[in-house]
């Protein structure tokens, strides 16, 4: 599903703008979408269209501007797993088939935890490991988030839990299983999840720095409110790895463009082809690795996707990236619809 682009530059310093009629665009079609965001998306706070390599179109609502970020909730596990693939790209994990337990020697596991033995980062990559969790298509996940963060151990939380119910193979999503992730990070490099993106991803492809979030609780606004800042970590300092990073959408879509661009920046490779290609690849459940996957009247387009409307959309096809923030609500419009309607059908051309 991805393309080779030829690129006349890289937006590591800053996004180039170009008049979206010249890259092909449908003007009037594209001059639709701010009243439709401001009609139906209300809680929208920022949107960057990348078309061709350009930014076609940059909006800012309910006071925000360039340089502001947003926690991006979910958005943070596609982070997680190009984090994961670099981190196998360089040889600090070997596989996507090594087992989770072997990660954490110290976890005990009781003599009847077969299931629980038998999980790989594959497994957590694309949602299948089994956990006590109840996933309903549309409707989200009965997922106890705010019992993990009142726990001394995030980490053990999450192992605890693994494997209690459920079948290995099966979609079962789970923000817990993406927070083992970020663990699994930090004892391969001897860095937070944080500390090497800052090195491997966001520095090279020219992303503002990530600082440490310093919480003063792990109440309720440091953990998932606006409080947050930075990308936060558990009680004994790993990052997030399920939620919890803020970003801006003009470094949300370069994140995009990597992907886009099969993991090359500036002829050099930040993540290699064969992580992408395998992180995109279509299955039945419509999830890679912690990527959402979507195809409509011949369109493919992969999502990182967090609640309230946070988005990164790439469209291969259309060589193009939306990137949206938005503030966390309890029943969103569905994103895909206004990058549809409002983006895609403007696009006239690759």
């Amino acid at each position: 599903m991805q393309r080779d682009y030829c690129r006349d530059y890289w937006p590591t310093a800053e996004w180039r703008t170009q008049n979206p009629a010249t890259l092909g665009m449908d003007i009037e079609k594209l001059s639709e979408l701010d009243p439709m965001i401001k009609a139906q998306y209300s809680g929208l706070s920022g949107i960057v269209v990348a078309h061709k390599g350009y930014m076609a179109f940059e909006k800012y609502y309910n006071g925000c501007g360039p340089n502001d970020t947003h926690h991006v909730a979910s958005v943070t596990k596609s982070i997680t797993s190009a984090l994961i693939g670099i981190a196998i790209d360089t040889g600090c994990i070997k596989s996507v088939d090594e087992k989770v337990l072997d990660f954490f020697p110290e976890y005990v596991s009781g003599a009847t935890d077969i299931q629980k033995r038998g999980v790989t980062i594959r497994h957590l990559l694309t949602m299948t490991a089994p956990f006590p969790f109840t996933w309903k298509p549309g409707g989200g996940v009965q997922e106890p988030l705010d019992r993990l963060r009142r726990q001394k151990d995030w980490v053990k939380y999450g192992l605890d839990l693994l494997g209690q119910k459920g079948r290995p193979g099966a979609f079962q999503y789970c923000t817990a299983g993406a927070h083992l992730l970020s663990a699994i990070l930090t004892r391969t490099t001897g860095k937070s999840a944080r500390e090497f993106a800052s090195e491997r991803l966001f520095g090279p492809i020219g992303m503002q720095p990530i600082p440490d979030f310093q919480m003063k609780s792990f109440g309720l606004e440091d953990v998932f409110g606006n409080n947050l800042k930075g990308w936060i970590h558990d009680p004994n300092g790993n990052s997030t790895g399920g939620w919890g990073i803020t970003l801006t959408p003009r470094d949300m879509a370069r994140f995009g463009f990597l992907y886009l661009n099969g993991g090359s920046w500036d002829d050099k490779q930040i993540i290699s082809r064969t992580w992408i290609d395998d992180s995109l690849a279509m299955n039945s459940n419509k999830y890679g690795y912690l990527w959402w996957l979507h195809e409509e009247d011949g369109i493919f387009a992969y999502l990182a996707m967090g609640d309230g409307g946070n988005a990164i959309c790439c469209i291969p096809d259309k060589d193009l990236i939306v990137a949206i923030t938005s503030k966390i609500v309890s029943k969103p419009r569905d994103i895909w619809a206004l990058i549809k309607n409002g983006i895609l059908a403007s696009v006239v051309g690759c």
